[in-house]
């Protein structure tokens, strides 16, 4: 049997821009896309601690080192600039596979640089 669990998440990012007019999504750093394992396009849910929603939307790469996390489209409505935010992927295990696992974690800092 195949289980659902958090491959891996960037921990109370800040959100530094929200782009109505964009086909939709989630832009992150190169950089923090990589030391979370992202991929572009791979699926993402977003927890807002700041207002309390919670979404689905998927990732585009954004520049390295610039600490971009832009959300676009509709996710826009969802979050302001200044936010706090939890970016969580997941992956599909065996449940033998999943009782061993541990989820890369990347905390950031206010400027959304790795303090880990």
């Amino acid at each position: 049997m195949l289980i659902t669990v958090c491959k891996s998440k960037i921990h109370r990012a800040t959100v530094t821009d929200a782009n109505l007019d964009y086909q939709g999504s989630i832009t992150i750093d190169a950089d923090l896309m990589k030391r979370a394992d992202l991929i572009p396009y791979e699926k993402v849910q977003i927890a807002n601690v700041s207002n309390g929603e919670r979404f689905e939307t998927y990732v585009i790469e954004g520049k390295a080192g610039s600490g971009t996390i832009t959300l676009n489209g509709a996710a826009a409505r969802k979050g302001t600039v200044g936010d706090l935010i939890i970016i969580i992927a997941y992956g599909h295990l065996d449940k033998s596979e999943a009782a061993g696992f541990k989820p890369g974690v990347v905390h950031v800092d206010k400027d959304n640089k790795p303090t880990d």
